[in-house]
């Protein structure tokens, strides 16, 4: 359960990375047409139960609100000094897109699924490290970036595809989308 920038933000944030993405080789940059929220993770989730999780989710998802939201800023887990992956942060009503991750776990939860994870916090990854690095560049580079705004309206169910995209990267597919609100 995701949420996706529309393309114009992604784009935005594409642009300001692309000039600086030669100055991290020990980065693997996840690609743009991949970014997400991800409200919750289950790694493996059983295929019978996909209906039963699908309207869960529209039932979580009416309950909550559309919010605007940018992408702004950024940081690094665990920390910046031992880093492991570069993120970019959300400038929104961090309440509401929190109840959201709460509404999708429990969905996954009472659908079946394995909740994986820990604490949620919003972020959206944009690179990895195969070993720690010291990160405190970039983060202070993420800290000069803010996109454009836009409104959250709806959360998506996204099926991870290990190992099928590019370079041996996850695809992710959309299979389902929940509007946020009432209906």
């Amino acid at each position: 359960m995701a949420i996706r920038p529309p393309e114009d933000v992604v784009e935005d944030l594409d642009a300001f990375l692309e000039v600086r993405r030669d100055a991290g080789p020990e980065l693997r940059w996840a690609a743009p047409d991949q970014w997400h929220l991800t409200l919750a993770f289950c790694a493996d989730f059983p295929e019978s139960r996909l209906d039963d999780l699908g309207e869960r989710l529209a039932r979580a998802a009416s309950k909550r609100r559309p919010v605007e939201t940018r992408l702004s800023g950024g940081g690094a887990f665990p920390n910046v000094g031992r880093a492991r992956v570069l993120w970019a942060g959300f400038d929104t009503d961090r309440v509401e897109v929190e109840r959201m991750a709460t509404g999708a776990r429990a969905a996954v939860s009472k659908a079946g699924g394995a909740v994986d994870g820990q604490r949620f916090q919003a972020h959206l990854t944009l690179a990895r490290a195969g070993r720690p690095i010291e990160a405190t560049r970039w983060v202070h580079l993420l800290d000069t970036y803010a996109g454009p705004a836009w409104t959250v309206d709806s959360i998506e169910l996204i099926a991870s595809h290990l190992g099928e995209g590019p370079r041996g990267r996850p695809r992710h597919e959309t299979l389902a989308g929940f509007p946020l609100g009432p209906v």
